[in-house]
């Protein structure tokens, strides 16, 4: 869709400007984010897009070029509680202003071609591009890792998603053609390089179209399981566990323990991921897929069935490692293949969904994008 002329066949003018972020997969490091853990995503190709222009009176007013619907607020009316699509929106406007920004007026017409509830940022995708947005038009001069702290936010107190930095920061701050490893205590974010094609190999992202939300209790259910284990073991977050047996025996709660498990060997593969892609060794990593995928079905408990016979199929019909990507409960896998294979893995999986009486599932072969900026 060409945004641009969307908004002046809708407002008569052209936009101020064109701002886009992508949204993410992240490669491995599932649920480390709120334990103070490792992270590994990388931006994809797919992107929201938002044409803007600054208002002379006191309203946002967005448009969700997809859905065909309008949300008009005033500015003083633009506060949590709002509800809707427009919340990821002008839940950004509303951060930026308690942030103490002076963000005036707005139209904003978005788009996007993130798939939606598939567990690859979608929310952070608009939230980012929106920000973009809102800082060039009011000469808002802040850091890229401040902004993705203020769409997170935005998101946690506008829209009421319990979410981690991930999302946000891999939309900001991702390069193209690498994956971003960041420390989610420290904020520090080293960029990694992911030459795939040169190494022969690509990445298939499969949305099994298993609806999950955020919102819903069971990630707000895991993140408070979490913070008891951590209080009860007398350290600031998971991440600060280091004999994970020795752990695992002070706990009584099985659920507790399993949880515990998975943040504390999560981050290990995460740390291990980090150093095989630093070393150029990319072929050590799809064990840590596979390890990965076991221990969110095994300890944490966020799989479902569609997407362990993604899993399972896909790594029948040669990918070299899989794994469910996202919060879970559905959305995505990726599968490590040999360049090439792609295709072939994500028919091998449509042939099993359709076996099972599952919805197809659609796929596509992931490039590490850059993040947030400008396009026109």
């Amino acid at each position: 869709m060409n945004v641009a002329a969307a908004f002046e066949e809708l407002m008569g003018s052209s936009p101020q400007g064109v701002w886009f972020a992508p949204g993410r997969v992240n490669l491995i490091g599932e649920h480390t984010d709120y334990n103070d853990g490792f992270v590994l995503p990388f931006a994809l190709a797919q992107r929201a897009v938002v044409a803007a222009s600054r208002r002379d009176d006191d309203l946002l007013v967005m448009h969700a070029l997809d859905l065909g619907e309008v949300m008009e607020l005033p500015m003083a009316q633009v506060r949590p509680g709002t509800g809707g699509w427009s919340a990821y929106l002008a839940g950004v406007v509303w951060a930026l202003r308690e942030a103490g920004h002076d963000v005036g007026a707005m139209t904003l017409a978005v788009t996007s071609d993130v798939p939606h509830g598939a567990g690859l940022s979608s929310s952070a995708a608009l939230e980012c591009a929106v920000m973009a947005a809102a800082c060039d038009l009011f000469a808002i001069d802040i850091s890229p890792l401040t902004r993705a702290k203020l769409c997170q936010r935005a998101e946690n107190e506008y829209v009421g998603a319990p979410t981690g930095l991930l999302d946000q920061a891999a939309s900001t701050l991702c390069a193209r053609d690498h994956g971003m490893f960041l420390d989610c205590r420290s904020f520090e974010a080293t960029m990694v390089p992911l030459p795939l094609t040169e190494a022969g190999f690509e990445i298939l992202v499969l949305d099994t179209h298993t609806p999950h939300s955020h919102v819903d209790g069971e990630y707000g259910e895991r993140r408070a399981t979490c913070e008891a284990a951590a209080a009860a073991l007398g350290v600031p977050a998971l991440r600060d566990v280091q004999d994970l047996d020795a752990a695992l025996k002070r706990l009584t709660d099985e659920r507790m323990r399993k949880r515990v498990r998975h943040v504390v060997t999560e981050n290990e593969r995460t740390l291990a991921t980090l150093t095989a892609a630093q070393q150029g060794r990319l072929e050590d990593i799809p064990p840590l897929l596979d390890a990965s995928h076991a221990s969110m079905r095994d300890d944490y408990e966020i799989t479902v069935p569609t997407v362990d016979l993604a899993v399972e199929t896909a790594r029948e019909a040669g990918a070299l490692g899989a794994r469910m990507t996202g919060g879970g409960f559905g959305g995505c896998i990726i599968a490590w293949c040999r360049s090439g294979a792609g295709e072939a893995v994500g028919e091998a999986v449509a042939r099993a969904f359709t076996e099972a009486g599952f919805d197809a599932p659609t796929w596509f072969i992931a490039t590490p994008s850059e993040g947030a900026g400008r396009l026109a």
